[in-house]
């Protein structure tokens, strides 16, 4: 997603009247502005996708202490309707039999065959994705593989 993408997702939410989609939105720009100003550069679609990557990150940090406080269930069930809007933004994760093969692949484009060479596949994965894969289930497969 680049910029202009997300300022038109921001028009259609204040079009909607969704002002929870609308404020989650307005913090990536915010986000994403930040680097325009600081970095003063034009922003890449990478830049958003980081930017959106990072402000998932710390509503998944303040969903889990709000869950934990248990104290606030409209704080808690508006925090989740964020991580929905985020996640629904980034590119789709790559995971299951796309992932087993892609992992194959790599293997065998790096020759990889033990677990120290696990750090050189998965900076290829990462490569070869953008990023955009189940990390966690990358590893648990490579793991099995690698002797």
């Amino acid at each position: 997603m680049d910029r202009q993408e997300l300022q038109e997702q921001i028009k259609a939410a204040m079009k909607a009247r969704d002002k929870d989609r609308l404020a989650i939105l307005r913090q990536v720009l915010g986000e994403v502005k930040n680097i325009e100003v600081n970095e003063r550069r034009e922003t890449t679609s990478e830049d958003v996708d980081s930017m959106i990557k990072r402000v998932l990150k710390q509503t998944n940090e303040t969903l889990e202490a709000s869950i934990k406080a248990a104290n606030n269930e409209e704080r808690t069930e508006k925090l989740k309707f964020q991580v929905g809007v985020l996640e629904d933004l980034l590119p789709k994760q790559i995971a299951g039999e796309e992932l087993d093969a892609l992992i194959k692949q790599v293997l065998d484009e790096t020759g990889a065959s033990t677990k120290k060479d696990m750090g050189k596949v998965m900076k290829a994965l990462g490569a070869k994705t953008g990023g955009n894969f189940d990390k966690a289930g990358a590893a648990s497969k490579l793991k099995d593989i690698l002797a």
